[in-house]
Formats: structure tokens, C-alpha cells, sequence
């Protein structure tokens, strides 16, 4: 069976850490997280398979953090400082990629980004995934 979804070419501010990604579900996946982490990173994410990323340059310059329980490695570079890339909590076996870093996309694309309940994180025996709101953009005209 042959995958048609297409490859993304995505890279950090410096350029130095350049990958290539296959997005799961496109942009339907995008959304922001409430968490500590997330709250102050303020990136808008959209879901990959661990294996739809190929990292093309500067792996050695990605460093990685944890917090918390440590299942969830949040990927940046050590250049810039931009985070790229990080594999999920609520999913291990997927990546969240930062809409910013994919080639002729901007956060601001999007009018409406769910943002998803990461304080009461559904890994904690909270029950399901649950949407907190709904973050919007609106362009001054």
C-alpha cells in the first residue's frame, strides 16, 4: 500500500537542525496544550508517526528536555533555541511538530486552535483528552 501523504521540509530559525516530516492527519491535528511546558512555549503542534520524521541535518545540535514523568522529549536546538519537534505524553508513538518550523507555514494561519486540558493531563488518570478552549486569531484589517 503506498502512502500519499506528502513530505513537509521543516527546519529551526538558524537552519541548522533540518528534517523532513509526513503529518498524520494534516492540519486537522493542530492544537496548543495548557501544561506548565506548553503554557510558556506557546507553540501551535500538529501530530506525526515516530516513524514520519527523518532528520536531515543537525541531529547532534537537537538537545532534548523532560519534566515531570520524563515520557515526553521536547526536542530543540541548541543554536537558536527553537523547539521543533516532541514526542507525546498522551501519545508516545507520535510526535507533536511545531507548526513554525514547517516550510511556509506561520501560526497565524490558523483562525482557531483547540487547546487541549494538559494540567489535567488525561495520563494521569483524569479520564480522556478534553479540550480547554479555543485559541483564535483574528487580523486587524
Amino acid at each position: 500500500m503506498s502512502d500519499n501523504r506528502p513530505w513537509q521540509a521543516a527546519a529551526c530559525h538558524c537552519g541548522t537542525v533540518r528534517f523532513r516530516v509526513r503529518l498524520e492527519s494534516g492540519f486537522d491535528s493542530a492544537r496548543r496544550c495548557t501544561c506548565s511546558y506548553c503554557r510558556m512555549r506557546g507553540a501551535i503542534a500538529v501530530s506525526a508517526r515516530l516513524e514520519d520524521i527523518e532528520i536531515l541535518a543537525g541531529a547532534d545540535n537537537l538537545a532534548l528536555y523532560q519534566f515531570n514523568t520524563g515520557t515526553a522529549k521536547h526536542h530543540f536546538c541548541k543554536t537558536c533555541g527553537i523547539y521543533t519537534h516532541h514526542q507525546r505524553r498522551s501519545n508516545p508513538h507520535q510526535f507533536g511538530i511545531n507548526v513554525a518550523v514547517l516550510e511556509g507555514v506561520s501560526p497565524f494561519d490558523f483562525a482557531e486552535v483547540p487547546v487541549m486540558d494538559g494540567v489535567s493531563h488525561p495520563s494521569d488518570g483524569t479520564g480522556g483528552p478534553r479540550v480547554a478552549g479555543i485559541l483564535r486569531f483574528e487580523p486587524s484589517s
